[in-house]
C-alpha cells in the first residue's frame, strides 16, 4: 500500500491499517465496531490524522474533525508535511515523541501544542500516537488521535510565529 494524497478518506483497505494497527498495538478499538470509514472520515467526534513514512512526512489522512480543528481541507491535508501541525519551538518535542513511538509502537496521555491554518494554538490532551503497521508488521507511517484540546491565547505564544 503506497500512502500518498491519492488515498480515498474511505478506502476500506487505509481503514483496516489504522484501525487494525491501533487494535493490535493499542489494545483496543479505535471505532464501535458498528461503523466504517465513512463514519470515521465524516462522524467521529475525535481528531484522527496520520502520515507517511517519508524522511520528511506528509499527512495522507486527516478525518472531519481533524480538518475542522486544524481548519485545512482534505487536498490541502494531503499535501501538508506534518511538521508543520506544530510551531517551530515545538517541533523537536513533536520529534522526540515520533521517534519514541516508532521504538515503542504507540503513546497514550500525549499532550501537545498544536497550530492551526490560521496560526493559532491549542493544547492537544491526552492523545494516542501509533505506528500504521500491517498484522505482517510493515510500517507506513504513524496516526494520532485525540478528543480534547484547550486553545492558547495569543498572549502566551513563546516564539511569535502566531
Amino acid at each position: 500500500m503506497q500512502l500518498n494524497g491519492e488515498l480515498n478518506p474511505n478506502d476500506p483497505e487505509f481503514f483496516e491499517l489504522l484501525t487494525g494497527s491501533f487494535r493490535r498495538l493499542v489494545g483496543r478499538a479505535l471505532v464501535p465496531e458498528d461503523r466504517g470509514p465513512e463514519w470515521l472520515y465524516g462522524d467521529a467526534p475525535f481528531v484522527v490524522l496520520a502520515h507517511n513514512s517519508a524522511p520528511d512526512p506528509v499527512f495522507v489522512y486527516a478525518n472531519g474533525a481533524a480538518q475542522r480543528r486544524f481548519g485545512y481541507s482534505w487536498s490541502e491535508f494531503v499535501k501538508l508535511q506534518s511538521r508543520l501541525s506544530a510551531g517551530p519551538s515545538e517541533r523537536g518535542a513533536r520529534q522526540a515523541l515520533l521517534d519514541a513511538v516508532t521504538q515503542n509502537g504507540f503513546m497514550t496521555g500525549y499532550h501537545g501544542m498544536r497550530v492551526t491554518k490560521s496560526g493559532s494554538r491549542f493544547w492537544m490532551e491526552d492523545g494516542i500516537v501509533w505506528q500504521l503497521r500491517n498484522a505482517e508488521g510493515q510500517d507506513f507511517g504513524q496516526a494520532a488521535t485525540f478528543s480534547k484540546w484547550v486553545e492558547v491565547p495569543p498572549s502566551e505564544i513563546i516564539d511569535g510565529a502566531g
